[in-house]
């Protein structure tokens, strides 16, 4: 299965809300399945961003599987409000980055163009609540995003973000959620992709 058939598969067996269908539409006619997931550090290749998005859902879904954290934090999510936050916390990402090209000397040490990512934000409104943003224009109605799930897709970079520390350092203590997320990416971009893993 490729990681565009697992996302669509985990996606239409978990989110059931009132304009999933659209969103889903919006990324599939979006470059949200061949985008990177940054310039240069984890996930930058084609086809990135998605196997990002995974890595999170499947480090999310392993955390929260834990006793001690069920025990401890009382954290007990819906597979739909798992599945929301982790596949769609970067759909920030779509028509992110384009392709540009510089010079670098080959092994043989001749000069060739070669192509790197680049950003070009048509969108510049933020990170995490760019992502929200999206989101909230197609999940309508009693099945918009929770407070809680808001909050953990727009803290989801935690204290790599530029925000003001402590204005963090609450939302991750007043909504786990967004805690479990942030420690999910963190394990993902990190230990699971890196910057010189593919």
């Amino acid at each position: 299965m490729t990681p565009k058939e697992e996302f669509i598969s985990i996606y239409n067996e978990n989110i059931k809300r009132k304009g999933a269908d659209k969103l889903l539409d919006y990324l599939l006619k979006s470059d949200f399945f061949t985008a990177p997931s940054s310039t240069r550090f984890h996930g930058a290749y084609e086809g990135g961003l998605v196997r990002h998005s995974l890595n999170v859902y499947h480090c999310l879904k392993d955390y929260l599987s834990r006793p001690r954290v069920k025990e401890l934090y009382g954290m007990d999510y819906s597979e739909e409000t798992i599945a929301i936050v982790a596949l769609l916390h970067d759909v920030c990402k779509i028509n992110f980055y384009s392709v540009d090209y510089r010079n670098r000397k080959n092994d043989d040490g001749v000069w060739e163009k070669v192509p790197y990512y680049t950003i070009n934000d048509a969108l510049p409104y933020g990170h995490g609540e760019k992502s929200v943003y999206i989101i909230s224009g197609f999940f309508y109605g009693d099945d918009r995003l929770t407070r809680e799930e808001a909050f953990a897709i727009r803290y989801h970079m935690g204290f790599s973000g530029i925000e003001d520390k402590n204005t963090i350092g609450r939302a991750l203590e007043m909504y786990p959620l967004a805690f479990a997320l942030n420690v999910a990416d963190m394990e993902a971009s990190y230990y699971i992709e890196g910057s010189s893993k593919q």
